[in-house]
């Protein structure tokens, strides 16, 4: 097969290269068109059913919603876990599904159940679901900006800030929205038009009227009907009667009753205006104001590159086409673009840069230009194939999948160069050759090194196979990275064995001294180092042994974490205040927190999301703010050099406001903690049990214990506390004495206190709803509710305080469910140390200190639960890969010992990447682990060079030391070339400093060290170990004809 495709390539030259001139320009267009983002998304599979229930405390939601949607839930085909948080007027229930079931199959399953479910709910509560999006759906944020920015005059502003939250909601959603790519546009800030009639209670009285009497005569008066169609004189007519209220004249003209003759109107008694509704939340720009701001959601697999640039188009268009207000701007203070086109170019650029490298040695090496361009034309073409198959298969260009590519690099030069210097070699035997002569000379060479190229190539493809079997996040973060690998590779195989040998027939001539002055050099070098070594083989494998033993005894002094942060160049300081906070002096705290950051010159924008959102799938309350804080370019900092010191001095600074504890993490990263285990922080500890009250007390009693760890910032005990409650418990005996149920006090309480909607207003397309309730002085003490009268049947008005028992109290402000069970959480981030270090720790001193009752159970999660998870899987996989590998050596050499030998090489590989990693501070990660896979392939692959070449010797009857000395010697280029081309190429990833580069750092370090030792050794320790291996003689097929 191979020799066919070869003798088909050099046949037919012109095609081959008009089809590599159209594969490259195919691949430039692919690479334009893939989706690009910054981060593969890891989002698992997910529906978040959401419940807005006004007015109802935690306690109720949790009762009369939550529960009866979560017992519907349970047992849903494919269901992995439910979340649940049941908090004041919001029920937030998350499905999540195994990453195998379609994301639209498990919408329908959960609408399914939703409408099973709602018979079993109060009535008018209408669960839905949230929009199909992912954790990283959130790719642009702006705010709008008005005439009356900088205005202080109270009314102006409020003003101001509901027409446009008016505009954001009825304007900038519908227009966004009809993007392709766009799921929904989430509104927050700003007050929510509304219309509202004021009740007075002294004029109720005065015209002996009830609340209700009022509420039914506005229900009744505001409504057009159809009268079907008239006929007459040939002609046809529409009846419409028309009563719908269009202006806050025609509610106060509303009739509510007559007396004497005379009517008795709405304006007689209450007052009617537009005000606001309750505010859930606010946005704080800058430490100054307030803000409404819209926050554009991707759909779920979209293209982030090309959503974002189209919601930028349109809104240019908007402000362009007087759609907007005058002087009303729309600034966007968060834009996915900058991160991704960050991290992408911090990749693309190590590519670059490796490519550069790679074609530096080849020239180095072989001393010869033609060579080194016949190579990187091969490193051109073959990345521009792998986007085309890239995109076939739906792959996006991000972090991973480049990175990938990044690693291949070193790899697909290695075919092409064993294939242009084995032509080299060839021709210079055969100088002076014909044309026709010399393309037999070229396929002669090239089917030489064919087989060995495609089986070095297999190696390393099966090496990275344990990456596919990776599940969860780290499976979707990395499998990627391994299927770009794999297709590069396998390209890069197709274009050695067609375009290479093409055009070395076309450039190569035999003319060229046959080693350069650094292949000469490094031989003269090496030939006295391996005699040695032949005559102390004892002494060399002691040695060696030993080195590897003490670098597996550096492995203890390695932390242990899931995947480094990627730095994304904007913070989020979430602040926590009291549950008991109102939200005037939330906004307070939350400019004072911002003004302290904006402090820092670093610092260019603060954004700060307080409580919950037009749709509420955040879990924020009044209480707590997720701030976006958006940075300088890194080169102008002065503060701090890293983004990590930056966050310790913020931290710092933050910690002196009293009243607030600060979290520190980022857009992205926050997220996607949340989307891993509910919880925003890296490390969580979930104590699950039913009672409330305990379940704090020891809660705190875990925080208090961790706090000292070596490394835990940032602690967070889930507020489930502390929210006060002005509680009427109505007695049952002292409403019966007057004849009154109890549902004619929850109407008071309801109506007069809480505010009814009645109806809505339209304001054409618009729609605003009217409410009722008593004005504020009648509301808003105990002593004041204890004053409004209840109607009994004997139309005597009874004040509350007789009927119910008024009173504050404290009561739960959240309340958290997983798996169908309360729990609460204990959160914290780690700094300066590793997580698997602190997580033991931890758990050892829970299991020595804490104490707890029956029932209750401690559980630890977040991104330590990855990192278990994605270890686990690898100490099944890698194993069996080594299997493999030891399958496919044997087959190659039909010989245990052989096979033997070089595995037996692998260890050395991992000398040099423990002490790197040790070196360069960083941790045992799962890309470090990749690091090490890599390592294996590329260790075997020069064990076979090494041993088929001295085999091969052998076999032409050579004695054993001087097969080994001839070998080794020979195959000096080709082994130190792989290595220096493995080590540039990765070099620059791991030197990169951009955006992006800490999660591939810890690969490339790994795979840098390692590449040393393991070259160095192998050089050295193979040739001592083969005598004790060898065979008296080698058998033809324990020779395969590798170069």
């Amino acid at each position: 097969m191979i020799v066919s495709l070869l003798e088909f390539s050099l046949r037919q030259r012109i095609l081959v290269i008009g089809l590599a001139c159209l594969l490259s320009v195919v691949g430039v267009i692919a690479f334009q068109s893939i989706p690009i983002d910054a981060y593969p998304d890891v989002t698992n599979i997910q529906v978040q059913v959401l419940t807005e229930a006004a007015g109802l405390s935690p306690v109720e939601v949790e009762r009369f919603i939550t529960y009866p949607l979560e017992l519907q839930m349970t047992g849903l085909p494919g269901l992995a876990e439910i979340r649940s948080l049941s908090k004041f007027a919001l029920s937030q229930i998350t499905v999540v599904f195994n990453d195998d079931v379609d994301i639209y199959f498990a919408r329908q399953l959960v609408l399914e159940r939703i409408m099973a479910a709602k018979e079993r709910l109060p009535e008018g509560l209408e669960p839905v679901m949230a929009p199909v999006t992912t954790g990283l759906g959130e790719v642009y944020h702006y705010y709008v900006e008005g005439p009356h920015a900088t205005a202080t005059d109270p009314q102006v502003v409020e003003r101001e800030l509901t027409d446009q939250r008016t505009m954001q909601e009825w304007v900038l959603r519908p227009q966004l929205k009809s993007v392709p790519g766009v799921i929904d546009v989430n509104g927050m800030g700003g007050f929510v038009k509304q219309y509202q009639v004021l009740v007075d209670p002294a004029k109720l009285r005065k015209f002996d009227l009830t609340l209700h009497q009022i509420y039914e005569a506005v229900v009744k008066n505001n409504a057009n009907v159809g009268g079907n169609v008239l006929e007459r004189h040939a002609e046809r007519s529409i009846v419409r009667g028309l009563g719908l209220i269009r202006t806050v004249g025609d509610i106060e003209s509303i009739i509510v009753k007559a007396v004497g003759g005379t009517p008795v109107f709405v304006r007689d008694v209450a007052e009617v205006g537009i005000g606001h509704a309750v505010r859930h939340g606010a946005v704080v720009l800058n430490g100054e104001r307030e803000v409404v701001i819209g926050t554009v959601l991707m759909l779920r697999g979209g293209n982030a590159r090309q959503v974002v640039e189209a919601v930028k188009t349109k809104l240019e268009d908007l402000q362009q086409s007087n759609v907007l207000p005058i002087n009303t701007k729309l600034i966007p203070f968060y834009d996915r673009i900058e991160l991704v086109s960050a991290a992408i170019n911090t990749v693309r650029d190590a590519l670059i840069e490796g490519i550069v490298l790679v074609v530096f040695v080849f020239f180095f090496f072989l001393g010869h230009v033609r060579s080194a361009i016949i190579v990187t034309v091969t490193l051109i073409v073959t990345p521009l194939v792998t986007f085309i198959v890239m995109e076939r298969f739906g792959l996006s260009a991000n972090l991973m999948t480049l990175g990938g590519l990044a690693i291949a690099v070193g790899e697909i030069a290695d075919g092409s160069l064993v294939v242009v210097e084995n032509a080299y070699r060839h021709l210079a035997q055969h100088s002076g050759a014909s044309q026709e002569s010399r393309l037999s000379i070229i396929l002669h060479a090239t089917k030489e090194v064919g087989r060995p190229i495609l089986f070095g190539i297999l190696i390393i493809s099966v090496v990275f196979l344990p990456l596919l079997t990776l599940q969860g996040m780290e499976g979707k973060m990395f499998a990627p990275l391994a299927y770009t690998l794999v297709i590069a590779l396998l390209a890069s195989v197709v274009v050695t064995l067609t375009l290479s040998p093409v055009l070395a027939s076309l450039f190569l001539r035999g003319d060229h001294p046959k080693e350069t002055r650094v292949t000469l050099w490094m031989k003269q070098g090496y030939l006295p180092v391996l005699q040695w070594t032949l005559r102390h083989r004892g002494l060399i494998l002691t040695s060696s042994i030993a080195i590897v033993l003490c670098s597996l005894s550096l492995v203890p002094f390695v932390g242990r974490e899931f995947i480094p942060l990627l730095e994304e160049g904007a913070l989020t300081p979430q602040v926590v205040k009291l549950p008991s906070v109102s939200l005037p002096e939330s906004i307070e705290l939350e400019k004072q927190t911002q003004k302290a950051m904006l402090e820092f010159p670093e610092v260019k924008m603060a954004v700060s999301r307080i409580g919950r959102a037009e749709i509420p799938y955040h879990p924020e309350d009044l209480y707590e703010s997720d701030p976006i804080v958006s940075l300088h370019d890194r080169s102008t900092w002065k503060t701090a050099k890293t983004q990590s010191e930056l966050t310790d001095a913020i931290r710092r600074k933050l910690a002196e406001i009293p009243g607030i504890s600060i979290l520190m993490s980022q857009p992205i990263q926050e997220r996607v903690d949340e989307l891993i285990s509910g919880i925003r922080t890296e490390c969580a500890i979930k104590l699950f049990g039913d009672d409330l009250d305990l379940l704090r007390d020891k809660a705190q009693e875990i925080a208090a214990l961790v706090q000292h760890i070596n490394g835990v910032k940032d602690i967070k005990v889930e507020q489930v506390a502390g929210q006060p409650y002005l509680i009427i418990d109505i007695d049952r005996q002292k409403i019966a004495r007057f004849g009154i149920n109890v549902a004619d006090v929850q109407e008071i309480i309801a109506t007069a206190i809480g505010g009814k909607a009645a109806t809505q207003v339209y304001e054409g397309e618009r729609r605003f709803q009217l409410t009722l309730r008593f004005p504020e002085p009648y509301r808003n003490s105990v002593a004041a509710i204890g004053e409004i009268r209840v109607k009994s049947p004997s139309g005597a008005l009874i004040p509350m305080s007789d009927l119910a028992k008024i009173e504050m109290r404290e009561g739960p402000a959240r309340i958290s469910r997983e798996h169908v069970k309360r729990r609460i959480y204990i959160g914290f981030n780690v700094v300066g140390r590793d997580i698997g270090g602190v997580v033991d720790e931890g758990r050892a001193k829970l299991a020595a200190q804490l104490h707890l009752p029956e029932g209750y159970t401690v559980v630890w999660g977040g991104a330590f639960e990855n990192m278990e998870r994605a270890n686990a899987r690898l100490m099944i996989v890698v194993p069996i890969t080594l299997g493999l590998v030891f399958f496919l050596l044997f087959w190659a050499f039909h010989s245990l010992r052989y096979a033997t030998l070089i595995i037996i090489n692998l260890p050395f590989a991992l000398i040099g990447g423990v002490v790197s990693l040790w070196l360069s501070g960083q941790y045992l990660s799962v890309p470090a682990s990749i690091g090490f896979i890599e390592l294996f392939g590329l260790a075997v692959g020069n064990g076979i060079v090494l041993v088929s070449y001295v085999n091969q010797l052998r076999n032409e009857g050579q004695q054993i030391d001087e097969a080994i000395l001839a070998g080794c010697s020979l195959r000096l280029r080709p082994v130190v070339m792989t290595m220096m081309t493995t080590l540039l190429g990765l070099l620059p990833l791991a030197l990169a400093q951009g955006i992006g580069a800490e999660v591939q750092r810890p690969l490339a370090s790994v795979v840098i060290g390692g590449l040393f030792t393991s070259t160095a050794l192998t050089l050295v320790v193979l040739p001592a170990l083969y005598s004790l291996f060898a065979g008296q003689e080698v058998r033809k097929e324990e020779a395969p004809e590798w170069v």
